[in-house]
């Protein structure tokens, strides 16, 4: 009887396992930044989702208060009434179930877009949206706590689906060094030469309309040194730029109601 010995099964060189690990890195790089940009197109049906129902919110509001556009806020004693919450300046606290909205969509988390933190500004809240005060509610602070707000009529829009409500809208603080990027619950049009729509949706952001529509719209950035001295690369890097149509950043023709 001969007795055969079963030969050992040949492992892995290390060239082997090499090339192997080198495979594994190569598919994730590939595959990492798919992976993150279909998370980040989820978040950006959400936010479209989001700020369109806010839209309808301040169509619903502008409907039981004689057809005035919801105001930039609403002041009562040291309490001052935003869309998306209430700001106690006794208390220094907000109230997110006493905004001007709550009672029309009962749901505070629409308020916030899924892919902007706004742990930078507690006490302003997580909205990550900026409005078009200039044109829509013009106000100026007549002390503290004081303001003369003038929301317009509703009628006064000429072109409705065309005029800007509601943004993506992002700030840099200048008054930090170096500049940090913040949330912005005010848009200023592009006359004002301060940016403030940002592109966070893979460089694209959501615009709501005083119409009540919503759709993606691509920031336009600005080159150079502008406004109170501000660098435009700054601006670029973090995706603000400006909501414009005709290429003129000295006109508002989407903010403004003609």
């Amino acid at each position: 009887m001969v007795c055969r010995v079963k030969p050992f099964a040949r492992g892995f060189t290390l060239i082997e396992l090499l090339v192997v690990i080198a495979i594994i890195a190569i598919l994730a790089a590939i595959l990492f930044p798919v992976f993150a940009q279909a998370r980040e197109s989820a978040r950006k049906t959400q936010c479209l989702s989001n700020i369109r129902q806010i839209g309808m919110g301040a169509q619903m509001y502008s409907q039981d208060y004689d057809e005035m556009i919801m105001p930039v806020a609403v002041m009562q004693g040291a309490v001052v009434y935003y869309w998306w919450a209430s700001y106690s300046g006794i208390t220094n606290s907000r109230d997110e179930t006493q905004g001007l909205l709550y009672p029309y969509m009962r749901n505070n988390q629409i308020n916030a877009c899924p892919s902007f933190s706004n742990d930078t500004r507690p006490t302003v809240g997580h909205t990550g949206y900026g409005y078009n005060y200039k044109y829509l509610c013009p106000y100026t602070q007549t002390g503290p706590f004081q303001f003369d707000v003038r929301p317009i009529s509703s009628a006064a829009v000429m072109s409705p689906s065309e005029t800007v409500f509601l943004a993506d809208a992002a700030r840099m603080n200048y008054r930090i060094s170096p500049p940090r990027l913040e949330s912005q619950p005010f848009l200023d049009p592009p006359s004002a030469a301060v940016p403030g729509f940002q592109g966070r949706h893979l460089d694209s952001g959501m615009v709501a309309w005083v119409d009540g529509h919503a759709k993606t719209f691509r920031p336009v950035y600005r080159t150079g040194i502008f406004g109170a001295g501000y660098d435009a690369a700054t601006f670029r890097a973090n995706r603000i730029g400006e909501i414009d149509s005709d290429g003129d950043l000295t006109t508002d023709e989407l903010f403004d109601l003609k």
